[in-house]
């Protein structure tokens, strides 16, 4: 009666979980939307810099990078 009772109860929570896997795949996918779009802008100017700053670099070789 006992192992009965034990597999019923675990069976009614598989529902939970995947629902609380659910919830955390959508906070953390919404949190990494928000971070791209409070710092994209920043990220980009920091690529860019970096950019200009290796082609300024290479500007006397023959092969010129771009970016």
């Amino acid at each position: 009666m006992l192992m009965w009772v034990s597999r019923v109860s675990a069976r009614s929570e598989d529902g939970a979980s995947a629902v609380e896997y659910g919830l955390l795949l959508a906070g953390v996918a919404s949190l990494i939307i928000a971070v791209v779009f409070v710092f994209g802008g920043a990220i980009s100017d920091l690529f860019d810099g970096t950019c200009d700053s290796i082609n300024t670099g290479s500007a006397g070789t023959s092969s010129a990078m771009t970016c």
